[in-house]
């Protein structure tokens, strides 16, 4: 099942997420197993299969570092599930000054200062990545579509990381 035409979207990137939804809501009232609850057992195993399938092509496109994963792992890139290393030299010293700058919050005088000074460089980096992975796949380098979602992959990572201690430090 190809996620894209499960909710009649064309293959891209930029995602209209209300559609996507209002779509995905629409497949489910049809795919639900309470729909098919008089239905035989086989129709009602199927129904659980469907309806699990939609909730994983829903989930995985939703989500901007899932849906480039999944572009590109329909081209024979599976990104998700490598352990491709990057040799990228600039990158990764970028991702090293990103980590230092992350542990020396804790230590800031004004933590919420460094916490959005931070978030602007992944941002940054963020939508950097994202147009070079956009600009790549249009073009159908693919291979090069793929490192860009590797370092995506990195930088989402980062993020991550910094909302947990962004968590821990301030108690939200």
């Amino acid at each position: 099942m190809r996620f894209f035409d499960l909710f009649e979207l064309p293959v891209s990137f930029q995602l209209d997420n209300e559609l996507l939804l209002e779509r995905y809501r629409e497949i489910q009232k049809k795919v639900h197993p309470d729909h098919h609850a008089s239905a035989s057992d086989n129709e009602k195993l199927l129904s659980v299969q469907k309806a699990s399938e939609v909730n994983d092509a829903y989930e995985t496109l939703k989500k901007p570092l899932t849906r480039a994963e999944y572009m590109v792992a329909e081209h024979g890139f599976d990104v998700r599930h490598e352990q491709h290393t990057i040799r990228d030299g600039m990158f990764l010293m970028q991702q090293m000054e990103l980590r230092e700058e992350l542990e020396e919050i804790e230590s800031a005088t004004d933590v919420e200062a460094a916490f959005d000074r931070f978030y602007s460089d992944v941002k940054q980096l963020i939508n950097e990545y994202t147009a070079k992975f956009e600009s790549e796949f249009n073009q159908s380098s693919f291979e090069s579509a793929a490192d860009a979602v590797r370092k995506l992959r990195f930088i989402y990572k980062l993020k991550e990381e910094a909302q947990l201690l962004e968590d821990k430090l301030l108690d939200f």
